[in-house]
C-alpha cells in the first residue's frame, strides 16, 4: 500500500465546502484507490504559484516530510498542469497526483466492462493530450500504484497525433455502443417498460437500494465509485406494472469534464430516462450540497427537468430525528428510507407509482 499525503489549497474563496471538508473527502477518495494516508495537509494562498501552485516555502515543507515519513505520493485537491507537476516532483521526490489524475485512477481500478475501459482509456487521453510534453517519461513509468493503473497507460509515451489517432477509434466504438443503447431504450419504449435512472453521489446507497427493490446482488462496498457499469433490472409494481430501475455511476463534486465527456454513452441512460430516482445520504453531514453537486451534473448531460422521487436514504444513521423533518422541507418529492434495513420501501414504490400517474 502506497503511503501518501494530501494536500487541499484554500484559495479563501467562499464555498459551499470548507477546506476541512474538501481535505476528508479526498482521503476517502485517496483511501479508495489503496493509499494509506499519513498526513492530510490544508495550504491557505492568496492566489495560485504559476510554477508551483502553491509557495516554494510550502513545497519545501512538504518534501521535507516526504523524506521523514517515507512517502509515496503527494495528492493535490486541485488540478495541476504538467509543468507545475514536474516542477514539483524535482524538488518533493515523490509522485504528484491531481485531483482529476487520482478520480481517473480510481475509475480505471473500478471499469470491468469492455465499455467502462473504453470510456476509462478516453478519459485518460482526454486528461493526457495537454500535458504531453516533458511528462511522457515521468508518467509512464512501470510500477504500480495510485496513478498507473488501468487501460491507457501504454500510450503515454507516443505523440499526440497517435493519441488522437487512439482517441478517434475509441469515440468510434463508443459511438457504436451509445446507438446499440439507443436500440435497446427503442425496444423497451415499444414494450411500454418505463425506465427510472438512479442517481447519487458516490456512496449515497444507490447499489444498496437496487439490491433492496429488486432482489439482485449488485456489487456493494462502503467505497466512493465501488460500482462503475450501469446496471438494469426490472421491478413489478404493485397491479403487475413492469418498470426498470436503471443504476449509473456516483457523482461527485467538481466531477471531472473527462469524465463527463468519456462516460456520455452511459450517461445517456440518465438523460433518456423517464423519471430520476435521487438517492441522498441524509446522514452525511454535506448532504445539501452533495445533492446540489449531483443536479450539476444532471445539468451538464440534459437531465434536468425530469420527475424526480428523492430517496433520503440511511435514515438509522441519524441519531437527531428532527433532521430528517427538515430535510423533508429541502428536497423534491421526498421520501425517508433505509435501503440497508429495508425501511420505508413500501413509502417509496408509493411515491413512485404516484410521480409516475401524475407527474
Amino acid at each position: 500500500m502506497e503511503r501518501a499525503i494530501t494536500v487541499t489549497v484554500d484559495l479563501g474563496k467562499r464555498e459551499d465546502w470548507t477546506a476541512e471538508e474538501r481535505s476528508h473527502e479526498l482521503r476517502e477518495l485517496a483511501s479508495s484507490c489503496g493509499a494509506s494516508v499519513i498526513k492530510e495537509l490544508i495550504v491557505n494562498r492568496d492566489r495560485i504559484d504559476s510554477g508551483h501552485y502553491i509557495g516554494s516555502g510550502k513545497v519545501e515543507e512538504i518534501a521535507i516530510i516526504c523524506a521523514e515519513e517515507k512517502i509515496d505520493a503527494v495528492i493535490f485537491n486541485n488540478d495541476l498542469t504538467g509543468s507545475q507537476e514536474k516542477n514539483l516532483e524535482k524538488i518533493i521526490k515523490a509522485k504528484i497526483v491531481d485531483r482529476t489524475r487520482l478520480i481517473l485512477d480510481i475509475f480505471a481500478r473500478r471499469a470491468h466492462s469492455n465499455e467502462g475501459k473504453l470510456q476509462v482509456e478516453l478519459a485518460r487521453l482526454l486528461y493526457m493530450l495537454p500535458r504531453l510534453t516533458g511528462k511522457g517519461v515521468e508518467m509512464s513509468r512501470p510500477g504500480g500504484g495510485i496513478g498507473t493503473s488501468g487501460p491507457g497507460e501504454q500510450k503515454l509515451e507516443v505523440d499526440r497525433r497517435r493519441i488522437n489517432s487512439r482517441m478517434s477509434r475509441l469515440k468510434k466504438e463508443l459511438d457504436g455502443l451509445s446507438k446499440r443503447r439507443g436500440m435497446m431504450r427503442k425496444k423497451r419504449t415499444r414494450n411500454s417498460l418505463p425506465s427510472i435512472a438512479i442517481v447519487g453521489y458516490t456512496n449515497a446507497g444507490k447499489s444498496t437500494l437496487i439490491n433492496a427493490l429488486t432482489s439482485s446482488n449488485v456489487i456493494v462496498q462502503d467505497k466512493l465509485f465501488s460500482t462503475l457499469d450501469p446496471t438494469v433490472r426490472r421491478f413489478v409494481l404493485p397491479g403487475r406494472r413492469e418498470i426498470l430501475f436503471i443504476d449509473t455511476v456516483g457523482f461527485i463534486d467538481r466531477l471531472p469534464h473527462h469524465l463527463v465527456e468519456a462516460f456520455k454513452a452511459t450517461l445517456e441512460e440518465v438523460s433518456q430516462a423517464d423519471m430520476l430516482l435521487h438517492v441522498v445520504d441524509i446522514s452525511h453531514p454535506k448532504a445539501k450540497e452533495q445533492s446540489d453537486a449531483v443536479y450539476k451534473v444532471l445539468d451538464e448531460i440534459g437531465a434536468k427537468g425530469k420527475p424526480v422521487i428523492t430517496a433520503l436514504n440511511k435514515i438509522d444513521k441519524v441519531q437527531d430525528r428532527s433532521l430528517i423533518d427538515k430535510a423533508l422541507k429541502s428536497f423534491v418529492n421526498p421520501v425517508p428510507i433505509s435501503a440497508l434495513k429495508r425501511e420505508g420501501l413500501d413509502g417509496l414504490i408509493a411515491s413512485l407509482i404516484n410521480v409516475k400517474t401524475n407527474p
